[in-house]
């Protein structure tokens, strides 16, 4: 309650937008913390969703997003943050640069390879992020893929809308109709795309009776 009156207020008087604040921290992910009663969204930064995997240099697949998580939860739980906003998302967090120890934790994040700059917001991490990439520092020593092209992917068709309703119906590039439920091979990475005809259903009788035959696998 006392996080959403702190946003509300920013809300309707944006002349405080530089308040500061403080606050012990407690680590929700890799770009996001709690600083005192106040969600904190870190500005001008980017990091893996917690379900993000990467690719090493040798193919192996692992889990990126938890490891990032880790590292930020090592660094800078139970420590005191020292916070300036400069704005509120679209999901009522703070927005704000935050040092711990005298140390702006965005820039560290990036210059290690945590985090990534979040261009479309802030260029003050730029030269940090290129710093890390050169010296394959972090996540850069790995194929990794921006996080924002990542929640596209996820929410691109490929994540339904009706928990009831889950079946994917997919049509192929020969015309083919397939269905694919939750647990086959390709069901992740099958988007749907509703203009093009392709369609959710809540079960696999309904997909057959609309025409759609089962992935086979």
């Amino acid at each position: 309650m006392f996080r959403f009156c702190i946003a509300f207020v920013l809300f309707l008087f944006p002349e405080i937008a530089a308040a500061e604040f403080s606050g012990r921290v407690l680590v929700i992910d890799g770009d996001t913390i709690d600083v005192g009663a106040v969600r904190v969204r870190i500005h001008g930064i980017d990091a893996p969703e917690k379900d993000q995997h990467c690719q090493s240099e040798q193919g192996v697949d692992w889990a990126c997003g938890l490891w990032v998580n880790e590292q930020v939860r090592q660094r800078i739980q139970g420590q005191i943050a020292h916070c300036v906003q400069t704005d509120i998302d679209r999901y009522n967090r703070v927005v704000a640069t935050c040092t711990v120890a005298g140390q702006d934790i965005g820039r560290a994040f990036v210059a290690d390879g945590l985090a990534f700059a979040y261009r479309k917001y802030s260029m003050a991490y730029d030269l940090d992020e290129k710093g890390a990439m050169i010296s394959n520092r972090g996540l850069h020593a790995s194929h990794v893929q921006n996080p924002s092209q990542f929640r596209n992917t996820q929410t691109n068709g490929r994540i339904p809308r009706d928990r009831d309703c889950v079946i994917k119906g997919n049509i192929s590039v020969d015309g083919t109709r397939i269905f694919h439920v939750p647990g086959q091979a390709f069901y992740d990475r099958t988007g749907i795309s509703t203009r093009n005809g392709e369609r959710w259903f809540c079960s696999s009788s309904d997909a057959i009776k609309a025409g759609w035959r089962a992935s086979r696998r």
